[in-house]
């Protein structure tokens, strides 16, 4: 009996087709992740709240908090509700009726010159998923021309190999991030709608949304 070879060839070929498809997803899967973030879901991360501005010294001093000029894309946030965050994680004397921020002692710890409020080391590994899923895809990023950078938060990742960790602060406010000790992977450093949400939730699983 003669076996009908055209009855196979289609079979087969669609068996190739499917490991091949199954193949490329799996690899596509691994490299998903823009380097260095690649390497980094393993990685020792510590999360910073700064406070995006401070006052003039002068006007700290003083004690002046009705005529406290805020800049106008922080004042924009809060207006819009910056309902990305409760408001025990916003930096201190931005809503109205709330006490300005203390003045900062000389020596205050500084992420790349913004003062530190809290920080806290990321243990938990979906949150690490989250922190790398956030900054290794370039679709979370826009050409948003930067006009200004108050930082509400710093992000501080172990690159592995390197003495010093890659830091990003991420302004909400600015809807900009801003890179050290790493070169930035992407043309663009506006924070998409998208990527605001995904720091807000990062920042409430980290800080238990306090």
């Amino acid at each position: 009996m003669t076996m009908d070879r055209s009855a196979i060839a289609p079979t087969h070929a669609l068996a190739l087709a499917a490991a091949a498809a199954a193949s490329l997803a799996a690899s596509t899967g691994c490299a998903s992740l823009t380097p260095p973030f690649n390497g980094m879901k393993d990685a020792q991360m510590t999360v910073y709240r700064l406070q995006n501005f401070e006052p003039p010294a002068a006007t700290a001093a003083a004690g002046t908090v009705g005529g406290l000029q805020i800049p106008a894309q922080i004042q924009q946030w809060i207006t819009a509700g910056a309902s990305l965050l409760p408001p025990g994680l916003l930096p201190p004397g931005l809503l109205p009726g709330t006490a300005p921020a203390a003045p900062a002692a000389p020596d205050a710890q500084r992420f790349h010159g913004f003062r530190i409020l809290e920080w806290q080391p990321v243990n938990d590994a979906s949150a690490k998923s989250d922190v790398t899923d956030l900054f290794g895809h370039g679709s979370n990023f826009q050409n948003t021309p930067p006009s200004c950078m108050y930082a509400e938060f710093g992000f501080a990742m172990a690159q592995p190999g390197a003495p010093t960790p890659a830091d990003v602060l991420v302004s909400l406010s600015c809807e900009q991030v801003q890179a050290f000790n790493f070169q930035w992977p992407y043309a663009q450093t506006g924070i998409t709608p998208g990527a605001s949400q995904k720091v807000g939730k990062i920042i409430q699983e980290v800080f238990q949304g306090r």
